[in-house]
């Protein structure tokens, strides 16, 4: 009797935000329904695929890091993600150790792509083109033209069948839409991720449900801009609408939303995202600076005095609310009046994170062409300040929480030298990753996925200890 064959199989490794985290759970069912078994282990797979960022330098060189370690195994390895579809070509040429590079397009048929791989096929690489072109504008045309573009989020296929869960946490990342319409000129992304498509309310809310349905009880909302949410529909409150039918969904305890761009947010939306029970207030605002003169060139609106108003706007709303933005120094013609400028607002802002990073020209940004380049090393003077300053606010931001209640999503378990084992988690104002934790000690006996009221005794740097009070849920 003849042996069955054993299913070929592949290792997928994630670089990048929670946007590529999804993509890789997309990819993981297409290759599963092609055949593909899925393992965890580069060593015990025949192919290596790598989901690759291409954001930023640092972001890219991790990616090729990451291909050539991969290449390492003796595996055969194949590039996906925002820099396979950015570079393509160019990047198959200059990285021969990579047996395919593949773009968004080759996602609906990756278990044949791989197939080729494995097979010794020679396999085309990608051809970067401006993804901007490829979507007409009017919203009654999308949902059609979109069948024949497969950018990740545009293609309204079925995710609550096609997506496969690559791990068994409590929280999980939703992708609310794709692609970005503002034209901010130090980013590439709309180019290699498109324009901005709004998934159906109801793709979300079924595919919301059906993760509720593996465990998860926190929901992180994603996509490049969540506040543009269903405008292409034809429906600016679409999100208003959906986040209290998402935050009632049976299982579902938490739902958070990300990226939310300080000028896009509505009053209604803030009153929603504040006291909408199930909704967590927080609030992940694209900042990115706060002198006027640099967001301008920039091409973007606000400065110190609105944002600290929109700041002020919510917290009247939510007092104990989790704040959280990124801020770029070093943009071309910052003056170091722009950076202090930028050191008052944090200092004013109460935010409980702050990412801080150092300006680099973009290929296909407006800003390469920009004069007035701030020399490498003041950037980088300028990075270790800010980052500095950003360390120490939101410690003491921390520290203000201790005497307060906070509500924790048990996630993970420490056990430390004395052997005594302590409970990891997160609170309703922090973001999974990015945002710090909560450990919870004295809380033998409640389970992962479990939350509890918890009663903050102590930080430490961004993060809290705290002792559960009542009983989990």
């Amino acid at each position: 009797m003849a042996v069955p064959e054993s299913p070929r199989s592949v290792a997928l490794v994630t670089l990048g935000c929670a946007r590529n985290e999804v993509d890789s759970e997309e990819l993981a069912g297409r290759l599963g329904d092609g055949g593909w078994a899925l393992t965890a282990d580069a060593d015990d797979a025949d192919v290596v695929v790598v989901n690759t960022c291409g954001f930023i330098d640092s972001a890219k060189k991790d990616s090729i890091d990451t291909l050539l370690a991969a290449a390492d195994t003796g595996r055969k390895v194949v590039a996906v993600g925002c820099l396979a579809e950015r570079y393509g070509d160019e990047l198959a040429s200059s990285l021969p150790e990579a047996d395919a590079v593949l773009g968004f397009d080759s996602y609906a048929d990756i278990a044949a792509r791989l197939d080729d791989v494995a097979a010794g096929r020679p396999v085309a690489p990608h051809v970067p083109r401006d993804r901007r072109t490829l979507l007409p504008v009017a919203p009654t045309h999308r949902p059609a033209a979109a069948v024949d573009v497969a950018v990740p989020g545009h293609a309204w296929l079925p995710t609550t069948v096609l997506r496969n869960r690559l791990d068994d946490a409590p929280t999980a990342y939703l992708k609310l839409a794709s692609g970005c319409d503002r034209r901010c000129t130090f980013c590439a992304i709309p180019s290699f991720r498109g324009s901005f498509v709004s998934r159906p309310p109801a793709d979300v809310l079924g595919e919301a449900a059906w993760l509720a349905s593996t465990g998860v009880r926190e929901l992180v909302l994603v996509s490049e801009n969540s506040t543009s949410y269903g405008k292409d529909l034809g429906d600016l409150r679409a999100l208003e609408t959906m986040l209290p039918q998402l935050g009632a969904i049976d299982g579902i305890e938490r739902v958070r939303v990300s990226y939310l761009q300080p000028a896009e947010l509505r009053p209604d939306l803030l009153r929603i995202l504040a006291t909408t029970p199930g909704v967590a207030p927080y609030f992940d605002l694209s900042f990115q600076h706060a002198s006027p003169s640099v967001l301008r060139r920039m091409k973007r609106f606000g400065g110190t005095d609105a944002f600290l108003d929109l700041l002020a706007r919510a917290r009247a709303l939510a007092p104990d609310l989790g704040a959280r933005s990124n801020v770029i120094v070093g943009f071309p013609g910052e003056t170091e009046d722009d950076v202090a400028e930028l050191e008052r607002f944090l200092s004013e802002a109460r935010l409980d994170a702050i990412g801080v990073f150092g300006y680099s020209d973009e290929e296909g940004t407006d800003a390469v062409a920009f004069e007035n380049k701030v020399p490498a090393d003041v950037i980088a003077e300028r990075v270790e300040r800010i980052s500095s300053l950003a360390h120490e606010l939101a410690s003491q931001r921390a520290e203000d929480r201790i005497g307060t209640r906070v509500e924790v999503l048990v996630e993970d378990s420490w056990t430390d030298e004395p052997g005594e084992t302590e409970l990891i988690g997160r609170g309703a104002h922090q973001g999974p990753e990015v945002d710090g934790i909560v450990r919870l000690v004295k809380a033998e006996g409640i389970a992962r996925g479990r939350i509890v009221d918890a009663f903050v005794t102590d930080s430490e740097g961004v993060d809290l200890v705290a002792e559960p009070i009542g009983e989990p849920r």
